[in-house]
């Protein structure tokens, strides 16, 4: 069975389950976090996790940041990462997820959801334009790093 879901504050093992999905699709071996970092996210208004569960395992998964715009006063969902777990991919779940996150939003009263794909990730430009997307845009993306301070 099939479960589309957004994760409350008490879920914490699911949302770990996530981010080991994230770790694998992403190909990233980045330090994991400690637990209240993850936990305290989940309890942050402006943050989601919506899975997908099969069998009650966690096979899939996104992340949302909800951000405040001046142009409206209606939230926009900033989706974040998507991931889906290479075994369950091609069955329609990244899609299901999706279909049901844009549900949510509608029906919470966001203003819109968007999601961005780097233009070289074919893949995922592939599929996101299998998606019900109501618009495309090309952007070019500039990321600023700080240095840390020791």
């Amino acid at each position: 069975m099939v479960i589309v879901k957004k994760l409350n504050p008490d879920e914490l093992s699911e949302f770990k389950n996530l981010l080991d999905i994230f770790q694998e699709v992403f190909e990233v071996d980045s330090v994991k976090p400690a637990d209240n970092y993850p936990a305290a996210l989940l309890t942050d208004p402006n943050f989601m996790v919506f899975v997908v569960m099969v069998d009650q395992k966690v096979v899939a998964g996104l992340t949302v940041y909800v951000l405040h715009s001046y142009y409206t006063p209606k939230p926009v969902a900033y989706i974040y990462d998507v991931g889906v777990r290479p075994a369950f991919q091609g069955r329609g779940l990244g899609k299901q997820l999706l279909s049901e996150v844009c549900s949510y939003c509608a029906q919470n009263g966001f203003d819109h959801a968007y999601v961005e794909a780097e233009s070289d990730d074919l893949e995922a430009v592939r599929f996101y334009r299998k998606t019900n997307s109501s618009t495309e845009m090309n952007a070019v993306h500039f990321t600023y790093l700080f240095p840390t301070k020791e």
